[in-house]
């Protein structure tokens, strides 16, 4: 994107860095504002449908230790792709590490109200290398 700014990019971003702080603090209630509660997490990495509203996600979170509360790192957290299609409507592709698993998330966003959140999350794990 260079040093082109575009408002609806940079907005989108900071959402998504909102995610990306709140899953690495485990703050839940950082997730809470990225995510619409409409939201749902979805994969299929194990061979099975995996299927987890927005709020038993964030009790997931809660319940278990953030990796800062364990001081790991977050040089695996990469943007590598923002989609936008229309004023309301966008994709983010994003790596982020909870050791052992390295994802990859497929995050679709919507803009409702004058503002962006993450509606759905697809995402997919590899493990680090050891």
């Amino acid at each position: 994107m260079g040093n082109m700014s575009n408002p609806q990019i940079d907005a989108i971003l900071s959402v998504v860095q909102v995610y990306l702080d709140g899953l690495y603090e485990g703050d839940v209630e950082k997730l809470r504002q990225a995510f619409h509660p409409a939201a749902h997490l979805f994969s299929s990495t194990e061979g099975t449908l995996v299927d987890i509203p927005r709020e038993q996600w964030c009790e997931l979170i809660a319940s278990r230790p953030s990796p800062k509360s364990k001081n790991q790192t977050r040089e695996y957290e990469r943007i590598l792709s923002v989609d936008l299609t229309g004023p309301n409507t966008a994709m983010v592709k994003l790596n982020c590490a909870i050791p052992p698993k390295l994802f990859t998330d497929y995050l679709s966003l919507i803009k409702l109200d004058g503002r962006w959140q993450v509606i759905n999350k697809t995402f997919h794990f590899d493990l680090l290398p050891a």
